[in-house]
C-alpha cells in the first residue's frame, strides 16, 4: 500500500485508526481531518500527492471507518474529537503540523487554535467557517445517521450523484466512484453496503443542535490571525456562506483564500486551481 494503517488509544481506551503516508523528512507534517461522516480515504489522492517529503497524517474519528464505535453516543462530539486529536500529536509526538480540515475537520482546527495553537503552525480550513450556513446545516441533519442500503457500489453510484450532483456539476464518473467508495463499506452479514460510520451519530447531531446554545467561533477563527491560513469555498456552498467568508476576510486580511467555481461543499481538493494555490501554500510550510 502506499500508506501504513496504525491505531492510537483515545484517552478513554478506544482504538482510533489512522493513515500514515511518507517516509518523513524535515519538513512541517501534515494532520488532515475530514468532515463529520467521511473519513480517512478523503485524503488519499492529496496526501500522496504532499508525503514525497514529509509525513502526512489522516485520521478516522471515533465511529468512523476504521476507528472504534463508541458506546456512548453522546461521546460524538467536537469537544471529545478535539482531545481525541490532541491524544494523537502526544502520542506520535508531533509538535506542530499543518492542519488540512474539511467541514468538520475545519471547526476542530479552529477549536485547536483557541484551544492549543502552539500544535498549528498552519491552517487550511475547506469549505468551513466560524459559522454554518441555517440551509446546510439542516441538509445534513436531515440525511445524517439514517440507515441507506445499496446492493451494489454501481447504484450506490448512481443515487450519489443524483443527490449530490448540483455540488459537483462537473465531477467524472472515476471521482464519483471514489467519493462512494469512502461512504459506503460491505456488509458481509446483509449482503449489501452500508454507510461507512456509526448511524448514531446521527443522533449525537440531532441531541446537541436541539440542547446547546450556538458557540461563538469568531475568538477561535481569529486565533490564527498570526498563523499561516488558506481558505477554500465552493461557489456553490450551502454551508460556508458567501457573507461569512467576505467577512472572514476581513477579519483576518493576511489569510490566504480561493472561492471554487462548480463546487458545492465541499470541494475535493484535487481540483486543479485547488492544487496550484494548495502546492505553494504547503511548500512554504
Amino acid at each position: 500500500m502506499d500508506y501504513r494503517e496504525k491505531y492510537f488509544k483515545s484517552n478513554d481506551g478506544l482504538d482510533l485508526y489512522y493513515r500514515e503516508y511518507g517516509e518523513g523528512g524535515e519538513k512541517c507534517p501534515l494532520v488532515c481531518l475530514s468532515g463529520i461522516t467521511r473519513n480517512s480515504g478523503d485524503f488519499h489522492d492529496f496526501a500522496l500527492r504532499y508525503s514525497k517529503d514529509r509525513k502526512v497524517y489522516a485520521l478516522d474519528y471515533r465511529g468512523r471507518g476504521k476507528s472504534a464505535y463508541d458506546p456512548d453516543y453522546s461521546q460524538y462530539n467536537p469537544q471529545v474529537y478535539v482531545g481525541d486529536v490532541y491524544a494523537f500529536l502526544m502520542q506520535k509526538e508531533i509538535p506542530k503540523a499543518c492542519f488540512v480540515g474539511t467541514s468538520l475537520g475545519g471547526l476542530l482546527t479552529m477549536a485547536f487554535a483557541g484551544l492549543a495553537k502552539q500544535f498549528i503552525a498552519a491552517a487550511i480550513l475547506n469549505d468551513v467557517g466560524p459559522e454554518v450556513d441555517t440551509k446546510g446545516g439542516g441538509r445534513i441533519l436531515d440525511y445524517i445517521g439514517k440507515d441507506v442500503r445499496f446492493s451494489s457500489l454501481a447504484e450506490a453510484v448512481s443515487v450519489q450523484k443524483a443527490t449530490y450532483g448540483i455540488a459537483y456539476p462537473d465531477l467524472t464518473d472515476e471521482d464519483w466512484m471514489k467519493q462512494t467508495a469512502v461512504s459506503f463499506i460491505p456488509d458481509k452479514e446483509a449482503g449489501n453496503y452500508r454507510l461507512n460510520y456509526d448511524l448514531k451519530i446521527g443522533q449525537a447531531l440531532a441531541d446537541q443542535m436541539a440542547a446547546q446554545e450556538p458557540v461563538d467561533l469568531w475568538p477561535f477563527f481569529k486565533a490564527l490571525n498570526d498563523v499561516p491560513t488558506l481558505v477554500i469555498r465552493g461557489a456553490l456552498s450551502d454551508i460556508l456562506s458567501p457573507e461569512v467568508f467576505e467577512k472572514m476576510k476581513i477579519e483576518n486580511p493576511a489569510m490566504e483564500w480561493l472561492e471554487l467555481a462548480n463546487r458545492g461543499h465541499v470541494p475535493l481538493l484535487n481540483e486543479p486551481e485547488a492544487l496550484s494555490i494548495l502546492d505553494r501554500f504547503i511548500a512554504r510550510i
